[in-house]
């Protein structure tokens, strides 16, 4: 098998993968599964990963620098701080309709070193971007010049992840596309100036007439 091939069925087994698991959860995908809907034989995933945990744990990173390309992206794009986390959460929201609320949970019990992964590229490139953009805001004299850059950044990580918590906000009541909405809508509540509060107003304007956050029919 030449190496591109190979490279091409990698990545089509990740993609197939990354489907199901946001859709249904990792527990309940088998590589059984998994293999069936490729039309392909168990044995030949296995020419690639040794196991499911490796599976997921490839699955994971290449979500991680898939972010990590997107926010660099959008500072590219965007015309000031506030426009840049409207931005992400236009992306963010896309991502959460289609993912199983079960997913997080499926990581942290089941494929730990996975999960690992993920609060490394939080507590890491998530705190540097978050820092980043709150001293691009300050410069830009639209976020308070009393913030602290450190702290704040930090309390976004914690409050952005209370979206896949469940006993604070049930999935039932509130959908996590919803909740990852309002959750940046107060944040940047907080850390904008006047001039800042009116940027965040005309990006809400901007949005289409029927925001992700609403349950409407199109």
């Amino acid at each position: 098998m030449e190496n591109k091939e190979k490279a091409e069925n990698r990545e089509r087994i990740l993609e197939k993968a990354r489907d199901l698991f946001m859709r249904y959860g990792i527990k309940s995908i088998t590589m059984d599964e998994i293999a069936g809907q490729l039309g392909i034989s168990k044995k030949t995933i296995y020419q690639f990963f040794t196991d499911k945990d490796e599976m997921v744990e490839a699955v994971v990173n290449e979500e991680m620098s898939r972010n990590e390309a997107g926010c660099r992206e959008f500072i590219i794009r965007a015309e000031n701080a506030i426009h840049e986390i409207f931005i992400a959460m236009e992306d963010i929201q896309e991502m959460l309709k289609t993912m199983n609320p079960q997913l997080m949970y499926d990581l942290e019990k089941h494929h730990p070193s996975a999960y690992r992964r993920i609060k490394q590229h939080k507590y890491q490139f998530m705190y540097e971007m978050i820092k980043q953009n709150l001293e691009r805001g300050m410069k830009e004299d639209i976020y308070r010049t009393d913030l602290n850059p450190d702290f704040t950044a930090r309390y976004r990580i914690e409050s952005a992840f209370m979206t896949f918590n469940q006993d604070a906000f049930p999935w039932n009541k509130y959908p996590m596309n919803q909740t990852c909405h309002e959750l940046a809508l107060l944040f940047l509540h907080s850390i904008c100036n006047a001039k800042g509060k009116k940027l965040i107003d005309k990006y809400l304007n901007d949005r289409p007439k029927t925001p992700h956050h609403e349950s409407k029919t199109s």
